[in-house]
């Protein structure tokens, strides 16, 4: 089930940048496809607008330490 895409990513932290079409919390699995990556990881933390929250909606854009390279336009689904 898609979630969302990647719209930015943060090299230098290893953060990307998701903009959301269906709500995630901590502990959800999601996979990163397309655009050369293509791996599944946890949610450990999430951010939106620089808080820690412990889960986001759609319609959210959020941040997230991600554990490969992701590029912009990247989806991300829900396992």
């Amino acid at each position: 089930m898609k979630v969302g895409k990647v719209i930015h990513y943060f090299n230098n932290i290893g953060v990307a940048i998701i903009e959301l079409e269906a709500s995630i919390k901590i502990g959800d699995k999601i996979k990163f496809e397309g655009h050369g990556a293509d791996f599944e990881q946890e949610i450990a933390s999430l951010q939106v607008e620089h808080k820690s929250v412990e889960k986001a909606s759609a319609g959210d854009v959020v941040g997230m330490k991600v554990d490969n390279l992701v590029k912009e336009g990247t989806e991300v689904n829900k396992v």
